[in-house]
């Protein structure tokens, strides 16, 4: 599977990447945690729990357990295409606009 993000999913990302960064002695741990989710989703696309539906798809979320940061994406089967639509801390208390 191919795994591609939104645009809004990409900045959300640099944020929490840039966050990690400038207030954590491991500041890397984010970007890290990240590649390693990336990867786990293009060998296992499901491993994710639905969270909502979005016009008909199933859209996911996986925690990044270290981080505390979900991400929410969906899987095209047929296009073999993992789409990342938001990168969210957990901590915030509520789910990002899809």
């Amino acid at each position: 599977m191919k795994l591609v993000f939104t645009p809004e999913a990409e900045e959300q990302a640099d944020e929490c990447d840039r966050w990690w960064r400038e207030h954590r002695d491991v500041q890397d741990l984010f970007a890290r945690e990240l590649a390693m989710t990336k990867t786990l989703l293009c060998e296992a696309p499901t491993i994710g729990s639905v969270y909502a539906t979005l016009d008909g798809i199933p859209v996911r979320r996986v925690l990044l357990r270290k981080t505390r940061a979900h991400l929410y994406y969906s899987v095209d089967d047929g296009a073999e295409l993992v789409k990342v639509l938001a990168v969210w801390g957990a901590p915030k208390g509520r789910g990002p606009s899809l």
